[in-house]
């Protein structure tokens, strides 16, 4: 067992590999928020904002990997783990002036952008955080920090700015405050904060753990007032993300218990619930439900009150909206049957008078549409010279006026009389029952290889 412990620690172990002098200058190099940095980054939050606005994923990816918000944020990280309250401070005032500037930017976009916004799917995803994003933030900052100091740097910083998804929040709360909706700005504010602390909270670990060098000063008194200010600092960045990370766990709970109450007591008597939302509010959860058919009864009520206790739900945390119940004794349950059969019946009756409808509609293009294929035969059979023909419909328009126009395209080994040509015509609309049609002679023959056959036209 002593052998296995020893080789796994070997397996895991990475400190060979570390470099903590290059790791420190990439961070820092990256907190720098100043001329083409700037640009990158409003030219990612638009690319970000026309992804979100248009719903396209592949484009929000590729905003994120551009986004230079990463920087800063490891910057704090690494601030707190090396006592650094000049970087900490930089970095803090970087980020804050990135994240303004994001948001004025997306903003700015949708305020004119002509694109609508019917069903923004993404850009609500943004706005309800959950356990998955508080991991996914954690774990992905340790995966950057663990890349930035690696001696042989790879690809894994990209991936880890696509997972933690910082750019599509703030963009989201562009659209909040464009639009006046401060649940998307507060939802999606919040969503940036937590990705924002657990990323940092990851790297002030990780960076703990590999024991980088700590800053040292000469004046022991601002030794200790440094390393003051960096544990208090470090504790209001580790307070709040254990709050946001136990809330965040309390609303997936109680999202989980809530589908299971519905999913279990869909029917009550002769009533059922057709529709639920659950809302939280700070630390109070509450789910509202959509009752239909008969106004439940007391006895109903306490019934649905009693279920919640098994699913770890409070009684007042159940909202119970009945404008769609009718009370019993207005109508009986005979009535009420002969009710939805003919309701099913009406709309039987209107999907077969669409079938119907489209069948007839299906007729008269089918009626309209020229027997190619036995056309060709008859007048084959006719002429053995003729090797192809070619029947079109079309529209002739000239002027304000329209009208059907027909034509033939008759491919000959030898070029037609024009007598030929004359009755060709007499026998097509006779056997088309139309009252005209031109034709088109071609010699298929004598045109040469590469050339087109000069027509000619009666």
């Amino acid at each position: 067992m002593s052998s296995f412990i020893q080789q796994f620690k070997n397996i895991v172990n990475f400190s060979d590999s570390i470099d903590i002098q290059s790791a420190k200058n990439q961070i820092t190099s990256n907190i720098e928020f100043r001329g083409s940095n700037v640009w990158i980054l409003i030219f990612a939050t638009v690319i970000a904002s026309v992804g979100l606005n248009v719903n396209s994923i592949p484009v929000v990816i590729g905003a994120m990997l551009i986004s230079p918000l990463m920087g800063p944020i490891m910057g704090i990280g690494l601030a707190l783990g090396i006592n650094d309250t000049d970087l900490l401070r930089k970095s803090f005032k970087n980020l804050l002036i990135m994240t303004l500037i994001s948001v004025i930017t997306s903003t700015a976009y949708f305020l004119i952008t002509p694109l609508s916004m019917d069903e923004p799917t993404e850009l609500l995803a943004r706005t309800n955080p959950t356990i998955y994003d508080v991991f996914i933030a954690f774990f992905g900052g340790l995966a950057v920090i663990t890349e930035v100091c690696k001696k042989d740097k790879g690809t894994v910083i990209a991936g880890a700015a696509i997972a933690t998804a910082l750019m599509p929040p703030l963009c989201t709360a562009g659209y909040g405050v464009a639009n006046g909706n401060i649940t998307f700005f507060l939802g999606a504010g919040y969503l940036y904060f937590i990705n924002s602390v657990f990323i940092a909270l990851a790297s002030f670990l990780m960076i703990r753990y590999l024991k980088f060098p700590l800053v040292k000063f000469s004046d022991p008194i601002k030794q200790k007032k440094v390393h003051r200010i960096i544990t208090v600092f470090t504790i209001i960045l580790i307070l709040p993300s254990i709050y946001s990370a136990v809330t965040v766990i309390q609303e997936n709970k109680f999202n989980q218990a809530a589908k299971r109450f519905i999913a279990e007591n869909k029917t009550i008597g002769n009533s059922y619930i057709y529709d639920h939302k659950i809302s939280h509010h700070g630390r109070k959860s509450s789910i509202q439900v959509s009752i239909a058919g008969e106004a439940l009864n007391q006895g109903h009520i306490n019934k649905l009150h009693e279920n919640l206790k098994a699913y770890g739900i409070d009684s007042d945390q159940l909202v119970i909206n009945q404008n769609s119940t009718f009370v019993p004794e207005s109508i009986n349950e005979n009535d009420f049957v002969k009710s939805i059969f003919e309701q099913n019946e009406q709309q039987l009756r209107k999907r077969e008078e669409l079938i119907s409808k489209m069948e007839e509609e299906l007729k008269s293009y089918r009626q309209g549409e020229l027997p190619y294929s036995q056309i060709s035969k008859e007048l084959l059979t006719q002429y053995p010279d003729i090797t192809a023909l070619t029947l079109t419909k079309g529209k002739r328009i000239a002027g304000a006026d329209s009208s059907e126009k027909y034509i033939a395209v008759v491919e000959s080994k030898e070029r037609l009389s024009s007598s030929d040509i004359a009755k060709i015509r007499q026998w097509l609309t006779v056997r088309l029952n139309i009252k005209d049609i031109q034709i088109i002679s071609q010699n298929t023959i004598q045109s040469s290889p590469g050339t087109v056959p000069t027509p000619a036209n009666e």
